[in-house]
């Protein structure tokens, strides 16, 4: 594919901004591509797809080295190493959400006993946070 866009039509072209593409390049998730003698630098739309592609990828929770990973996945085995990633991550997000649903099972109940009270000194919230 020809290489025809700028840093910046590129960089636009994938919803992001010029240092995120520069980012990713230092990341080694997008190669940086070679400047010609007196020229600029130049990106196919093949980057900007990659660029898109990373960009979900951490939408999902994918951390960037995650999403390095699944770069370089070969096609051969790609599904099934990829399912195997996603499966992980999926089971982190399971645990994150019992976890934040037992925080919001205290901090209710602890708002609850704030409403009860008088508002005055002695607050609930701040006695469970000061105990021993």
């Amino acid at each position: 594919m020809a290489a025809d866009l700028s840093i910046g039509k590129l960089a636009k072209a994938a919803g992001v901004n010029i240092e995120t593409i520069r980012y990713y390049q230092r990341r080694g998730l997008l190669d940086e591509p070679v400047k010609p003698l007196g020229g600029h630098r130049r990106y196919s739309a093949d980057e900007a797809k990659r660029v898109r592609f990373i960009r979900r990828a951490q939408a999902l929770g994918f951390t960037l080295d995650e999403v390095g990973a699944l770069l370089t996945l070969d096609a051969a085995c790609a599904c099934t190493e990829t399912r195997a990633l996603a499966a992980r991550k999926l089971a982190l997000i399971e645990q994150k959400m019992a976890d934040l649903a037992a925080m919001r099972q205290v901090l209710s109940g602890l708002v609850q006993q704030c409403d009860a009270g008088d508002g005055g000194a002695d607050c609930p919230i701040i006695d469970v946070l000061a105990r021993d």
